[in-house]
């Protein structure tokens, strides 16, 4: 640098100009020595200025630079899969996924979810308008109390028969009562033991119907089929719901959608071309599109042993060794197989 400087300085450099003629005075020599001085001066300034003038706009856009460079680069980068090893695409899906819906048509009164709310097994999540299923059991209970009460009156008829007869009996053999007497006793024992099996059959019904009614009144509190966790909730109190879709689509069919996110499980596509790498409790690697620097221990379940002709693909299920709340249903994936010949020849190496 300071070569360049003492350079530039040289090239800069006005010679001393030549003898004048003797003719010329010293005044001329003076103005000519006071006019090289200022020419000098001012080309000195204008070559250092050019000279370090530039540095300072370079300087400026390397920053600029490495600032642009910095804001772009990524938080976190997402972890490569297995170079060279079979990658397959597909979603997170739940074994266990269920719309929930009544078995009877009636207007909802009391709806006790919410979307994201955890439920457990037998936990009732609605209820329905049941005044006239009510009505119905406590009209079927009194039928059934009545027959009850016909059974017991008839009982204590047949045994007052019974005795009778008995009675009759003893007296048509010691010559006190007739034929006749002997054979209205008898009729009227079985017509009260006929009489008796019909109440007890009617009460039978009775007690079936009461059965019958109370199931149904049961009906109209829906509960949870299983443990899970509510992702919908399509009913609002007031709305009828049916178990079939009637009037046009004016009637709901379900109350809520429920997942048992412990049948959490991924499946991919797998080109058929390469299914024969894929074998059943082979080991991988899924990365989640939302989490791409996470990456989760996997096993093959299954094989499906089906192809879909349009994309010549092959489905595979796999297990996820870790439980996570942040795996959810529908979301993407890759999967990652090992290789099941490398490992296991690093099973029989250990």
């Amino acid at each position: 640098m300071v070569q360049d400087k003492a350079a530039l300085l040289r090239s800069l450099r006005i010679d001393a100009p030549a003898a004048a003629p003797a003719s010329r005075g010293p005044d001329s020599k003076r103005i000519l020595g006071v006019g090289g001085a200022v020419l000098a001066v001012v080309a000195l300034g204008v070559g250092i200025y050019a000279f370090t003038g530039d540095s300072k706009p370079q300087q400026a856009a390397t920053t600029t630079t490495a600032g642009a460079t910095t804001a772009q680069t990524p938080a976190a980068a997402p972890v490569p899969l297995e170079s060279g090893g079979l990658v397959a695409s597909g979603f997170v899906v739940a074994r266990r996924k269920a719309t929930v819906a009544a078995e009877i048509s009636g207007k909802v009164t009391e709806l006790s979810i919410e979307e994201g709310m955890r439920v457990e097994a037998g936990q009732i999540l609605a209820r329905l308008d049941s005044v006239l299923a009510e009505a119905d059991l406590a009209t079927t209970k009194s039928r059934a109390r009545s027959a009850e009460a016909f059974v017991s009156s008839t009982e204590a008829d047949l045994r007052d028969a019974e005795k009778t007869r008995d009675r009759t009996r003893t007296l048509r053999g010691q010559g006190f009562a007739s034929e006749a007497d002997m054979i209205r006793a008898e009729s009227r024992a079985d017509s009260l033991r006929g009489l008796l099996n019909r109440a007890k059959a009617d009460l039978e019904t009775a007690r079936r119907s009461v059965e019958r009614d109370t199931r149904l009144l049961d009906k109209y509190t829906i509960r949870a089929p299983y443990s899970g966790i509510v992702v919908d909730r399509q009913a609002q109190p007031g709305e009828i719901i049916s178990p079939s879709s009637a009037g046009g689509g004016f009637t709901r069919t379900g109350i809520c959608t429920i997942v048992d996110m412990d049948s959490i499980e991924v499946e991919v596509d797998v080109n058929e071309s390469f299914i024969g790498r894929v074998v059943p409790n082979q080991h991988a690697e899924a990365v989640l599109d939302a989490y791409p620097s996470w990456q989760i221990p996997a096993s093959v379940i299954a094989i499906v042993p089906t192809a879909n002709r349009e994309k010549a693909t092959v489905k595979v299920r796999l297990r996820l060794e870790q439980k996570d709340p942040r795996i959810l249903p529908d979301m993407a994936v890759k999967v990652s197989f090992r290789d099941a010949q490398k490992d296991a020849a690093k099973g029989k190496g250990g």
